[in-house]
């Protein structure tokens, strides 16, 4: 007998897939996978996009690696874009969004120090939140079950209840820095800050001198029907991290930030060996290409609101199962009356995959470029799962 050579981290499906098409999964035995969960809201424009695949090829034909020592074309042209296509003037390219997620907490303790305030060095941050694996990221999102086992919890983060700003402008204290939030919680179990919270929340922030940063790893990225979720509420922060969706599939991640925030970034503060090589900016920028392109993000808003009629159907049906729909643009999630983990294995015996997620949700987090009928096969498989749930209550 064989003992598994990798680290028993992930509770891992019986699943192996060989290749994808679209929305589409196929594992080494010909099955084929509706991918309702996408790599974990990852890859935004499907399987084996013609585009992304064409891109991807044709760089690594080229050049892989040369590091930050030199320039990086396709770096300075992805930045340019999402300058362009935010709030922000500066970028920085990482491999992951915990990484994002780093460099937006040191450039937020770096403004602090260098306009004097080298005591501020606290955020504020909100239960349910996800903010990564590293040491200081499982700080901020202080979930008990990512922090255990690991030393002390890395000091500097303070935090309230979900939505409870009332609570959060009472720690804001002469260390605080930041207060730091996903507008859209996803592994929380996909719940929307409202609107009003988020107008808030930039109120406070510009009262007491602090930064606000948003985590748009998984809401960012045309998930929500905009590029970014926060343009929903017309509120913009001073620093955001993204990763999933820009990649497509590639692991990039990117810190983004006014100039203002960014302004204590300077040469060898910080840095990354991978971090914007020339084969994650040549995908990066295909995704852009697409997502970008006239109409699209309206498309992803005409997709999930037939997607979430069809669930309200569902729900109508089998209220003993599901409760509530959450979210937005294709980042949609199930409150379920059943266990979620029920959900997800009984939509896996329809062959369709999804994502648990806290609040006992299940994720809905497709390729942006699902199509209509693969919405309705969708329905129909979401439907039979949770027929087979309610008869055997």
């Amino acid at each position: 007998m064989t003992t598994n050579p990798l680290y028993e981290t992930f509770a891992r499906a019986p699943l192996a897939f060989e290749r994808g098409e679209g929305t589409w999964l196929i594992t080494t035995e010909g099955d084929r996978y509706l991918d309702l969960a996408g790599g974990i809201a990852v890859n935004s424009l499907g399987h084996s996009h013609p585009h992304l695949v064409a891109a991807l090829t044709e760089q690594a034909g080229k050049l892989w690696h040369v590091s930050n020592l030199y320039q990086i074309p396709g770096q300075e042209r992805l930045g340019e874009r999402l300058v362009e296509a935010s709030f922000a003037d500066k970028v920085f390219f990482t491999n992951s969004g915990a990484e994002a997620l780093e460099c937006a907490i040191k450039t937020a303790r770096r403004y602090q120090y260098v306009n004097g305030h080298p005591e501020k060095f606290r955020i504020i941050t909100f239960e349910g939140a996800f903010h990564g694996r590293t040491l200081a990221t499982i700080a901020a999102g202080g979930q008990q079950k990512y922090l255990e086992g690991f030393g002390p919890k890395v000091e500097g983060f303070d935090q309230v209840a979900f939505d409870d700003l009332d609570a959060a402008e009472k720690l804001i204290g002469p260390e605080t820095a930041a207060i730091l939030l996903e507008p859209v919680q996803g592994e929380g179990g996909v719940r929307t800050f409202p609107v009003s919270s988020l107008k808030r929340v930039r109120e406070l922030c510009d009262k007491h001198g602090l930064l606000l940063i948003f985590d748009e790893v998984q809401c960012g990225i045309g998930r929500t029907g905009k590029l970014f979720a926060h343009e929903w509420s017309g509120v913009t922060p001073d620093i955001m991290a993204i990763a999933k969706g820009i990649g497509g599939g590639f692991p990039v991640g990117a810190c983004l930030a006014t100039d203002e925030a960014a302004v204590g970034m300077t040469a060898g503060v910080h840095g990354t060996t991978f971090g914007g090589n020339p084969l994650a900016m040549a995908v990066g920028n295909a995704v852009l290409d697409v997502v970008l392109e006239d109409g699209f993000l309206e498309d992803v808003s005409r997709k999930a609101l037939l997607f979430k009629q069809g669930l309200a159907a569902v729900i109508d049906e089998f209220p003993d199962v599901i409760e509530e729909i959450r979210g937005s643009g294709l980042m949609l999630g199930l409150k379920c009356k059943v266990p979620n983990t029920s959900l997800v294995q009984s939509l896996r015996d329809q062959k369709a995959l999804s994502v648990g997620a806290g609040d006992n949700v299940v994720r809905l987090l497709p390729p942006l470029t699902i199509t209509d009928d693969e919405i309705r096969d969708a329905i129909g498989r979401i439907r039979a799962a949770a027929k087979s749930l309610s008869n055997a209550g």
